[in-house]
């Protein structure tokens, strides 16, 4: 009776000390990894995303600004920035009794570029 190899199961059965070695070098550590996933867990959700998308495209706004632009309440918009502030993907700044949020740097802008461009070359 002949072994049927699953299509993601390894046929060599022998790993590629090379490649192992290499991956284990550049490996990011438990505590890095722990950290991305956060902030991925909070990309993922939608009225977030679309908060960071309306701060990508049209720089600084207010929680007045973000509210009618995402079509969510004072309330949601709020509880996703503040969130998305202690994360540091977003910061903020006060003028008088206002409050003005925008993406916190480049990193976060050229990771919001990146994924839509993926996402729109996948459809």
């Amino acid at each position: 009776m002949e072994v049927v190899t699953g299509l993601d199961a390894c046929a060599l059965k022998a790993p590629d000390e090379g490649k192992v070695a290499a991956a284990r070098d550049r490996l990011v550590t438990p505590a890095e990894a722990a950290r991305l996933a956060e902030m991925f867990r909070l990309l993922g959700d939608p009225t977030r995303a679309q908060l960071l998308y309306a701060l990508l495209e049209a720089g600084e706004m207010c929680v007045c600004d973000l509210t009618e632009a995402v079509s969510v309440s004072d309330t949601a918009v709020s509880h996703a920035l503040r969130l998305l502030r202690t994360a540091g993907i977003v910061a903020s700044r006060r003028s008088g009794r206002m409050i003005y949020y925008r993406l916190a740097d480049a990193h976060v802008r050229m990771l919001l570029d990146l994924s839509r461009e993926h996402l729109r070359e996948n459809d």
